[in-house]
């Protein structure tokens, strides 16, 4: 009896230590896990910060860049102003995610024909139809003014953007899927086929996002990380065939085959980029 008594006692005393040690390891666990959800927010406030003095400074070019086309279109000098188009757009295009939490500025800078009513076109691609379907910046000198008035407004209003994780992982899957859209067909600059500027600017911004966010991700997936870099570097092989100077060539120079290519490539790297929301799961 005394030796069974023992016993109890023991396999007691056991099973006290063991539940302890269950419940120091949960504890244990449960505070890794909230000291990395902490890191991970932590680092994710920085990515955001970042990203909006990225997108600032490329709206800020932006501007600089708009006023000297603008100045072009209003002087009459054609030349220049189909010089400054594209590279122009590039700045916008980059930051795009934050210019179109203005839903009405956007559409006044960058509509297209058929976007919004005709009394209501103006911005870029206005005038673009005036520099190569006309020939002329006679007559688009006022679409010039209201051009610069509206990305002067974008800019002043830019700094009243509040930036999430989640406007950035959505905003990078919407910069590729709209190269997948316009860009790739054509579509966007249909006058002056300068697409391809419009293209490698999605691509840039989309990247610089990615970029930001890459050490949160490689941490939870590196594989991913690493798919979705190897995706750019393949899109930027295949735009850099297409290079013509500093710029690109006319889009309505591509081959039917080089132009299913680039599609082709933009879908693949939508696709693992599409999944970076990982980024933010034990943030939440």
């Amino acid at each position: 009896m005394k030796t069974v008594k023992i016993s109890g006692v023991i396999l007691l005393s056991s099973s006290l230590l063991f539940g302890c040690g269950n419940a120091e390891q949960s504890a244990t666990k449960e505070k890794v896990k909230e000291t990395k959800s902490a890191s991970s927010s932590v680092a994710l406030n920085k990515v955001t910060t970042d990203y909006r003095e990225y997108a600032i400074g490329e709206i800020e070019e932006f501007v600089k860049a708009t006023q000297a086309f603008t100045t072009a279109v209003q002087n009459g000098e054609i030349d220049k102003a189909k010089e400054l188009y594209g590279p122009a757009r590039m700045h916008y295009e980059r930051a795009e995610p934050i210019a179109e939490v203005f839903g009405d500025l956007d559409p006044k800078i960058d509509a297209r024909e058929g976007d919004v009513p005709e009394q209501e076109w103006g911005g870029y691609h206005r005038i673009e139809k005036g520099l190569w379907a006309e020939n002329t910046t006679k007559g688009y000198e006022q679409y010039a003014t209201k051009l610069m008035n509206d990305v002067n407004l974008l800019r002043a209003k830019t700094e009243t953007v509040k930036v999430t994780p989640d406007l950035l992982i959505t905003g990078a899957v919407d910069l590729l899927n709209e190269v997948s859209t316009s860009k790739v067909t054509g579509e966007e600059d249909r006058y002056s086929h300068t697409d391809l500027y419009d293209f490698a600017a999605n691509v840039q911004g989309a990247e610089k996002i990615y970029q930001l966010l890459n050490p949160v991700l490689n941490e939870k997936d590196a594989a991913l990380s690493k798919e979705i870099q190897t995706r750019f570097d393949h899109v930027y092989s295949l735009l850099e065939k297409h290079k013509a100077g500093d710029g690109y060539k006319s889009y309505t120079e591509l081959k039917e085959a080089e132009v299913k290519e680039l599609s082709q490539a933009i879908d693949a790297l939508a696709e693992p980029l599409s999944q970076i929301g990982i980024v933010t799961e034990e943030s939440k």
